[in-house]
């Protein structure tokens, strides 16, 4: 009769809904599917030129290891300016699709960029700082389409297919990158050109396959009553009905921004992602690291962020569901316990294939155990309303970190060289993953007074775990 339920005039709309039942959604919905393929494309397009930059700005441009450590911290956090920015907008607004596409765009945009900068290293950096804030500003408002339209219950199924769909991108770009550099010698405007255009087709695809976030969920309550924050149905941003519902006031949003900032949830999350990130150099240095060490022809240097991405796209769906079965903060522990291992891996004296399929197997382990579940982990502790400026301001301090900890480790090699510098890096890693696991510690339910006060106002029921899964 209706066609589709925004047909349905206002008042059956509401009769109707409240008179069916609800039927649960899969994890893997058209928004999950979407989302993947735009980050597909869009990594495809960045990871065709980020593949052949590290040895470009070391060995052509003639950078020193602490230059290029100075330029590859900037390129992490020129992102942080923007994330927390771009959360409170898509919060305020409810446009997650419209800020994420404007993210999507400025990538695509920067390869222009990098077409028209010739070989003017301060066009090529401000041309990949287009790039990154552009990433800085889609990422939490994408992550937050994802977990809206998603039972709590499958996140981090949800995520580890976004995923492995993303890196899927990740993995050909510079598969594409090598196959056009093998064709073409010196063919950096060949892939700047292949990557602009990959890029746009992105964005059409998220616009295109989209719709807009319903004006019911724009402003959906941000606590159960009784202040618990419990399994939430998944949103369907396409076709969920369009409900109209009063904006929130100036002094609610004020409210609402503030116990963010003193959930004691997100605080120990944020303390976690931010040490542990302050141990995690660049996948260039690694890079770096593995082509001197076993003397890799320039050519083949590509190829290397494929095998990570390979081994990435293998591991993020497992990992997923994993993490909604074991609990999330083991596998984020656990995904940096990898990355710690691929440190100590390229300072141990192993045979030179069994050096480079470990190292590149562990940092893709790594990237699935921390990328995704990271994200999964911090949205299962927010509210509704607050999920993309709480996840802007993880993604921004992790930016900050990961800035901090690349300048130290180019200082450091180069004034001790590689080996000092990576040695270090494992060093504040291990007693990073000791804090960020006391950060993350499960209480016992009940053991605490707040605990017991809490139980109390939700009438005995059981609070969710910060992990998910079990504890």
């Amino acid at each position: 009769m209706y066609s589709t339920l925004r047909d349905v005039p206002h008042g059956l709309a509401e009769a109707g809904a409240a008179s069916r039942p609800r039927r649960r959604r899969g994890a893997v919905g058209r928004v999950v599917l979407v989302l993947g393929l735009t980050s597909l494309l869009t990594d495809l397009s960045t990871e065709m030129v980020a593949a052949v930059l590290p040895l470009y700005l070391v060995l052509q441009a003639g950078l020193s290891p602490f230059q290029f450590g100075v330029v590859n911290g900037l390129n992490q956090a020129a992102t942080a300016p923007v994330r927390l920015i771009s959360g409170v907008l898509a919060d305020r607004s409810a446009r997650h699709r419209e800020v994420a596409a404007t993210g999507y765009a400025m990538s695509a945009v920067s390869r222009i960029g990098l077409l028209a900068a010739g070989g003017s290293p301060g066009l090529i950096g401000g041309a990949i700082a287009v790039d990154r804030l552009g990433k800085g500003i889609r990422t939490a408002p994408r992550d937050a389409m994802l977990s809206l339209a998603t039972d709590q219950r499958a996140l981090g199924t949800a995520f580890g297919v976004h995923r492995a769909m993303d890196t899927l991108g990740a993995m050909l770009g510079p598969v594409a990158a090598f196959g056009v550099l093998t064709a073409v010698a010196g063919g950096y405007d060949v892939v700047f050109v292949a990557s602009a255009a990959i890029g746009a087709i992105g964005v059409a695809v998220l616009l295109l396959f989209t719709g807009r976030q319903p004006a019911a969920e724009r402003r959906a309550p941000t606590v159960a009553p009784g202040g618990s924050l419990g399994a939430r149905p998944a949103v369907d941003l396409a076709t969920a009905d369009a409900v109209a519902a009063p904006p929130a006031s100036r002094g609610a949003r004020a409210r609402e921004l503030a116990a963010l900032v003193v959930d004691p949830r997100l605080r120990r999350i944020l303390l976690a992602a931010c040490v542990l990130a302050l141990a995690t150099i660049g996948d260039a240095f690694l890079y770096l690291k593995l082509q001197r060490t076993l003397d890799l022809p320039v050519r083949l240097f590509p190829l290397l962020a494929a095998g990570t991405a390979a081994a990435y796209l293998l591991a993020a769906l497992p990992v997923g569901v994993l993490a909604d079965r074991v609990g999330r903060r083991r596998v984020l522990l656990g995904g940096h316990g990898c990355l710690l291992a691929a440190y100590l891996t390229l300072l141990s004296p192993l045979p030179p294939t069994a050096m480079l399929v470990t190292c590149l197997a562990l940092v893709g382990l790594y990237y699935a155990a921390a990328d995704g579940v990271l994200a999964a982990l911090t949205s299962a502790a927010l509210p509704a309303g607050t999920r993309t400026t709480g996840l802007a301001l993880v993604q921004t301090g992790v930016a900050l970190g990961q800035f901090t900890a690349s300048v130290a480790a180019g200082a450091l090699w180069t004034a001790h060289g590689a080996d000092t510098a990576l040695a270090a890096v494992a060093g504040a890693l291990a007693v990073a993953l000791a804090v960020a696991a006391w950060a993350l510690r499960q209480p016992r339910p009940g053991r605490t007074r707040a605990a017991r006060r809490r139980r109390n106002r939700h009438g005995g029921a059981a609070l969710p775990h910060i992990g998910g899964g079990s504890p």
